[in-house]
């Protein structure tokens, strides 16, 4: 399997350089030059196997000519192990056609495991087979960072640097990067939005002088091998209701795209995916888009569901490309005028294609705290405020009569326990493994929104470990 740019620009790679590499060297984004499509036996066939067995047939593919299948099988093996529930990623059922999954069983509570759990194994498999050492750096609004550091904490051919916006995530998710006191991880809190966090980290990226220098690479969703892994739950939750046989509609809080570019990825390989439902919070750029053909930034609002509190989606550009038939001058183009005017206007078919597949619902903090109200009233459950976002969006959906809904709950309820506990008057508990959290030491540096100053902090720690 062969890789290309977004920006049609940068060199085709395999899949272990496009790893190393996360963002393209012309500030595209990897993707597969071909999709690999399952028929709907090979679909079928996956009926009944574990998770770790589907995700290993899923993604042999987009390995092949860099990991035997053997290799990739031990990885997902091990990757998802010491997941807290044995399916790894369960549904549970809302209603008759309605139900959810649950993707927060892993270490730190959080839909990122179950890509970044992986990915960290990963890189210490290509690392070894080239002899080299990388610097990662990556921008978090809240779930990427934890769930990055604890995937590549300790590795020794692995420092890793995390933004994070200063006093825009939840105690509990700065606490789970931040008393994380492993030689090879640092955190830079900026003083910022995650929007200006990204920015720092493509900054770094497109310096190219600096990102050799350092050996930069990405665990962001920007990385290839992110989406790669989440296009996995997609399938085992689909065997498990009845596909191919059965068409579904999914729907996901986002603010990346990432999480939802992955259902898509899931439709092109051949999951009957009648209906994508986004799910926004009052930082509403892509249901605003869906609506009007127009994608215009904002100002980034705090709210209950701050992983989402993003303007721009970085992941957007890979479902552009496809739908301008991989132009990469076009996407080019409305990268550069989304860059100089904040507004971007799509081709009115290409925006028609979008809007046949995909469907927008906006949740502010008091829709959001009504939602996760009513689910606890009615159903006995008890959902963070992202995952009630995506919930809400669902059930508001138009979607064909008998198609079932699987709705992506993202987060565990306690990073989130005051939200909880406002709609709900119940605070969830921190599981065992985590029930110290708020007694650990913390060590973090707190850092002007100025790209120099990052790099040469970047440089500082990184080429100090290597001395």
């Amino acid at each position: 399997m062969k890789y290309v740019s977004t920006r049609g620009k940068a060199p085709v790679l395999d899949f272990d350089d496009v790893l190393l590499a996360g963002l393209a060297r012309d500030g595209g984004l990897y993707l597969p030059e071909g999709w690999p499509v399952f028929s709907a036996a090979e679909i079928r066939a996956m009926r009944g196997l574990a998770y770790d067995e589907i995700a290993t047939r899923v993604m042999a593919p987009f390995v092949a000519g860099c990991l035997s299948e053997a290799e990739l099988a031990d990885l997902v093996s091990e990757a998802y192990a010491g997941f807290a529930h044995p399916a790894v990623a369960p549904l549970r059922q809302l209603d008759h056609d309605r139900w959810v999954l649950e993707l927060f069983h892993g270490p730190t509570l959080a839909f990122k495991d179950y890509a970044l759990q992986l990915v960290g194994r990963l890189f210490d498999h290509v690392l070894r087979k080239k002899g080299r050492r990388v610097t990662i750096v990556g921008a978090t609004s809240g779930d990427t960072g934890s769930a990055a550091i604890e995937a590549c904490r300790d590795r020794q051919a692995v420092d890793i640097v995390i933004l994070h916006p200063h006093g825009r995530v939840s105690p509990v998710q700065r606490r789970q990067m931040t008393t994380v006191l492993s030689d090879n991880v640092r955190n830079l809190a900026v003083d910022g939005t995650f929007d200006d966090c990204q920015d720092l980290v493509k900054a770094m990226f497109n310096d190219h002088a600096f990102r050799d220098e350092m050996g930069l690479s990405a665990v962001n969703s920007i990385n290839w091998a992110r989406i790669m892994a989440q296009i996995a739950y997609y399938f085992a939750a689909a065997v498990a209701l009845g596909a191919p046989d059965v068409p579904l509609a999914f729907s996901v809080p986002t603010g990346n795209f990432g999480n939802v570019f992955a259902g898509y990825a899931a439709r092109r390989m051949g999951l009957p995916i009648e209906r994508l439902v986004i799910g926004s919070n009052r930082n509403d750029i892509l249901t605003r888009f869906l609506v009007s053909g127009v994608m215009t930034a904002e100002g980034v609002v705090p709210t209950l569901s701050p992983s989402m509190d993003i303007q721009v989606s970085s992941n957007f550009e890979r479902l552009l490309w496809e739908l301008l038939d991989r132009d990469g001058e076009a996407v080019d183009a409305l990268n550069a005028e989304f860059r100089r005017t904040g507004a971007m206007t799509v081709p009115h078919a290409t925006w028609a294609s979008m809007r046949a597949l995909f469907e927008g619902h906006r949740f502010d903090d008091e829709n959001t705290l009504a939602m996760m109200r009513t689910l606890h009233q009615t159903t006995g459950e008890i959902v963070d405020p992202h995952s009630a976002v995506g919930i809400g969006a669902g059930l508001a959906a138009k979607l064909p009569t008998g198609v079932p809904l699987v709705a992506l709950a993202t987060a565990h309820p306690a990073k989130f326990p005051e939200a909880v506990e406002q709609a709900t008057g119940t605070r969830p508990e921190l599981p065992p493994h985590m029930a110290d959290l708020f007694k650990r030491s913390e060590r973090l540096d707190v850092i002007a929104n100025d790209a120099e100053a990052v790099k040469a902090y970047v440089r500082s720690f990184a080429k100090g470990r290597r001395a």
